[in-house]
């Protein structure tokens, strides 16, 4: 028997030491990040282990492939920010349930395979700006919040938080070059929070921000009004959070595949996925997506089955169960420290690298959408942009290479043979090449080398030929492949024009 219910793939030797060990390690590595990124939103902090636990079980049991980690990712997360503000965290869960729904759509009619469509300045500009508004968020720790406002740190208070922030992070960077069995940032929590406990040092806690009180993730229906209204609110959220999750979680899917040399199936993530988060709305969820660099430890780590996942998420739900109350403890400065590595890692140095190399097209692109991303926290608008920018570069740079030669047969025919894609770009293009007024009584069109692409080209087409027929003069087509031919023939109860037959010329598909 190879599978059970279509889930677990029986033939596939499990390691259980390995995998064991790497579900320890992942769920480490992906409490701290947790616990920042719900407090970041300004949510509870257990909203974000609820969240880490729900996802992370859900898509390690029904996800597109094994070694995949997902959990409670900053980008999801921050596109709720503006929402939890406005609305508050009832309206936050009804985005998240929505977005679930909008993803399992996604994964249902199988359009994951368009995740291929986002061009690589796009996702440089994406995760470079996610990684800025990480790092200027954790500014806000520099504050001390009370009743009427929010003031910087001065003094004793602004030393100690800058300290112990700045070990927290040396820690970080330096661990690894000692030795890697210990999640480096898990390491450096641990031993920020010993020193100020052992110290008596006084400075801000988890606590401070919000209570911690350690249980199962409860059953919860969002307490928001259903109406049209209410949907007006959530759905641009929803919208945005479940193209965001679905846009890093397939990249890294794409990643895990290349890592594996296995293959991965993207609509059933997008199903995984989406079940997660209706589950997070209605379960005290913040709801996510894939986590790359969780997913990186579990590789590393040398995981490639579904047990590591599983194993993250029940150990992030033991320590939910009995370590609530030491969460609570945890000095703020070391998740502060942990999430500007966070940041840092985040952040795609390699676009810097090759900032000269690029098309200025694409550095253009990449700009933008980090500029759209850091000062909008609209990451789902700034890929669509970015997106638009792309495709209308390639429209125009397609648009210039239209060409025709031009030449008169013994016959006395003028052949004109297009080169080039026809399509609403090129149209105005196309229809400067020809001379209507001293053409000779019979034109051929030559398309052995260019395509009919859209309806903008079939136009043209009939544009073209109306103005011959009005000067007296026939036009003809020829060498049309067969998917233009279809075209056409689609559309000729709105065209008229001439397709010239030559069974001796085969037009093969081009790819």
């Amino acid at each position: 028997m190879k599978a059970a219910l279509n889930l677990f793939d029986f033939s596939q030797k499990v390691n259980y030491r390995t995998e064991i060990l790497a579900g320890l390690t992942v769920a480490m590595t992906m409490i701290p990040e947790s616990l920042s990124f719900a407090i970041l939103a300004g949510f509870p902090p257990l909203v974000g282990l609820y969240g880490a636990f729900i996802m992370g079980l859900i898509t390690a049991i029904f996800g597109g492939r094994p070694g995949l980690i997902s959990g409670g990712a900053g980008a999801t997360v921050i596109v709720l920010i503006a929402l939890m503000k406005s609305h508050g965290l009832e309206y936050v869960f009804g985005a998240v349930a929505l977005a679930g729904v909008i993803q399992i759509l996604v994964g249902l009619l199988k359009l994951g395979k368009f995740i291929r469509l986002v061009p690589q300045p796009v996702m440089f500009g994406f995760v470079n700006g996610l990684a800025i508004v990480i790092f200027l968020s954790q500014l806000e720790q520099f504050k001390m919040t009370n009743s009427a406002s929010a003031e910087w740190l001065t003094g004793t208070p602004l030393l100690i938080m800058a300290g112990l922030v700045t070990l927290t992070i040396g820690i970080v960077i330096l661990l690894p070059k000692i030795t890697r069995k210990i999640p480096a940032s898990l390491a450096a929590i641990m031993i920020v929070f010993a020193i100020v406990t052992v110290f008596g040092i006084d400075t801000k806690k988890v606590e401070d921000i919000a209570s911690v009180s350690g249980s199962l993730p409860p059953f919860h229906i969002p307490n928001i009004p259903l109406d049209l209204d209410t949907l007006q609110i959530i759905f641009p959220y929803a919208l945005i959070m479940a193209a965001v999750g679905l846009t890093e979680g397939l990249l890294t899917l794409n990643l895990v595949d290349e890592i594996t040399g296995s293959k991965g199936n993207s609509n059933r993530e997008c199903v995984a996925q989406g079940s997660a988060n209706i589950l997070n709305g209605f379960f005290y969820g913040m709801g996510g997506c894939p986590m790359i660099a969780q997913t990186l430890v579990n590789l590393s780590a040398g995981a490639r089955a579904r047990l590591s996942g599983i194993v993250a998420a029940l150990t992030i739900l033991v320590i939910i169960l009995v370590g609530a109350p030491v969460i609570g403890k945890l000095p703020m400065a070391a998740l502060t420290g942990v999430m500007i590595m966070v940041a840092i890692g985040t952040f795609e140095w390699t676009s810097l690298k090759i900032f000269k190399r690029m098309p200025k097209s694409d550095i253009f692109v990449m700009v933008v959408v980090t500029i759209i991303t850091v000062f909008l926290h609209n990451l789902a608008l700034a890929v669509l942009v970015g997106v638009i920018i792309s495709a209308l570069v390639f429209a125009w740079d397609n648009a210039k290479r239209i060409r025709a030669r031009k030449h008169v047969d013994e016959n006395g025919v003028k052949h004109y043979e297009i080169y080039g894609p026809l399509f609403f770009g090129s149209v105005t293009a196309f229809a400067e090449k020809f001379d209507v007024k001293n053409d000779p009584h019979e034109i051929i069109i030559d398309f052995a080398e260019s395509r009919v692409a859209d309806m903008s080209a079939i136009e043209a087409l009939n544009s073209i030929t109306n103005r011959y027929h009005k000067a007296g003069k026939t036009v003809r087509l020829q060498h049309l492949s067969p998917d233009c031919r279809s075209l056409l023939k689609n559309a000729e109860a709105i065209i008229d024009v001439n397709i010239l037959e030559d069974p001796l010329y085969l037009v093969t598909e081009k790819a």
